[in-house]
């Protein structure tokens, strides 16, 4: 409290010792030593009572259970997400349910692969048209 080492108290008792005399010093030690009692339970009660009328024992409680549950509630979600990946990476995926097979008319043909347009070039120029039958369009 004070920091008081050995050596500081033995020079306090000799002082004491040559001031009061030897027949008065050990009165006057038990005296101290009551009145540093005396004090240290004033203090106790003084702070006792405060701690009572704050509620603060109540707010103690309260802030340890709050902790608690916090923590508890952060091992929940740890072993949540735990089981959710563990049971994410053994759940197998159901197979698709097998149909009656489709029946395609006998007369149908599967489905050509359309492949991409080449590019054409333009017509020649000596390519001979068509003339109709008829003769109605000659000139």
């Amino acid at each position: 409290m004070f920091d008081v080492g050995f050596i500081e108290m033995l020079v306090v008792a000799i002082i004491a010792l040559l001031v009061l005399g030897p027949e008065r010093l050990p009165g006057a030690i038990r005296t101290v030593g009551l009145t540093i009692g005396r004090i240290k339970r004033g203090f106790a009660d003084v702070r006792s009572q405060v701690e009572k009328e704050i509620g603060a024992d109540e707010l103690r409680q309260q802030l340890h259970n709050e902790k608690i549950m916090a923590n508890l509630d952060k091992q929940n979600k740890q072993l949540d997400e735990d089981k959710s990946t563990a049971a994410a990476s053994n759940v197998k995926r159901p197979a698709k349910p097998t149909a009656a097979p489709e029946v395609t008319p006998p007369a149908a043909e599967p489905a050509a692969v359309e492949e991409p347009a080449l590019p054409t070039s333009p017509a020649p120029a000596d390519i001979s048209v068509e003339k109709p039958v008829d003769g109605s369009h000659e000139r």
